[in-house]
């Protein structure tokens, strides 16, 4: 039986689109358009110190004004109930802990000196694949039953196995998550779902078999795996595109981000088709700049033809 293909466009909806946001959608919608797939579109929504409305409105305008068009459109914060059966089902395993270190030690600070004013004690801090630092599973012994009402994160206790991974695009996402990158907080401090359990949950509800997404969420992959398998969910197939680059100050290069917002983007051109036409000649997708739309893409879409290596937005 031959299985329909699904993918997801799942924007953080924590600032304005860019032209960052804008690729990822365009190739999102361009795989699953060439195979005849569903794809959906869903506002990752639940961190509620930083999102607006307002920015979701306007994710979801951008996109129309780009020419792309949804099977569904999916609000991320409408799936609490999910998120939290999700959680009990780990409680139940014996999986979730409250995880009481500071600020400083969940983020590799160096340990302070001993109370008798000796030296501190050895730094072990480790950097994680995505840059950050690897947590070193400190709490794993503060087992809760009842998640709901722990004071603190909760975090969930991965299996101390290696997931070996490559993606469809020949990108290496083999990891020993537990180790390299620390067991992931599933329930925030401050009670929001974080997004480790929250993508898991929300790609197998929606029945996705593929994911598209940026190069920078790679070294999330491995701990996605392991939780799916905890959960008893199915793996997607996954693929790592380039990233879109601004110069920032002489040679360094940043993932470009707010320096280039949608609003501005809407007076730098005209209509979506030139738009589209700049995102599909960085992309490889069209040797000009030359206007069209995601429509006119589709026919000749191909990963061999879209660039792996980042770009820089001129």
């Amino acid at each position: 039986m031959v299985v329909a293909r699904t993918g997801r466009f799942a924007p953080s909806t924590t600032g304005e689109a860019h032209p960052g946001t804008l690729l990822s959608a365009l190739l999102v919608w361009l795989d699953m358009r060439s195979r005849d797939g569903r794809v959906l579109l869903r506002l990752e929504d639940l961190d509620i110190t930083r999102v607006k409305p307002a920015w979701s409105k306007q994710l979801v305008e951008a996109c129309a004004f780009l020419g792309l068009d949804w099977d569904a459109v999916v609000t991320q914060s409408d799936r609490r109930a999910a998120h939290e059966a999700a959680l009990d089902r780990l409680a139940d395993a014996g999986r979730l802990y409250a995880c009481t270190c500071s600020r400083a030690r969940r983020s590799g600070g160096r340990p302070a000196a001993t109370a008798a004013g000796g030296p501190a004690p050895p730094d072990n801090r480790r950097r994680a694949p995505d840059g950050g630092w690897a947590y070193d599973n400190t709490c794993r012994a503060q087992v809760v039953a009842e998640w709901r009402t722990a004071a603190g994160a909760i975090r969930c206790r991965l299996p101390d196995e290696r997931v070996v991974l490559v993606d469809d695009g020949g990108l290496e996402l083999s990891q020993t998550p537990a180790y390299e990158m620390g067991d992931p907080v599933v329930r925030r401090r401050d009670g929001v779902i974080a997004y480790q359990l929250a993508v898991v949950v929300d790609d197998a509800d929606a029945a996705i078999t593929d994911i598209v997404r940026g190069r920078d969420i790679a070294p999330s992959t491995a701990t996605q795996v392991l939780l799916q398998r905890l959960l008893g969910l199915p793996t997607p197939h996954y693929r790592h595109h380039f990233l879109i680059l601004e110069r920032a100050e002489g040679d360094k290069l940043a993932k470009l981000h707010g320096s280039m917002p949608f609003s501005k983007l809407r007076v730098d051109y005209p209509d979506g088709a030139a738009l589209c036409g700049k995102l599909a000649q960085l992309a490889g997708l069209r040797d000009t700049a030359a206007p069209c739309t995601p429509r006119e893409l589709v026919a000749d879409f191909d990963w061999a033809r879209v660039t792996a290596t980042d770009v820089v937005w001129r």
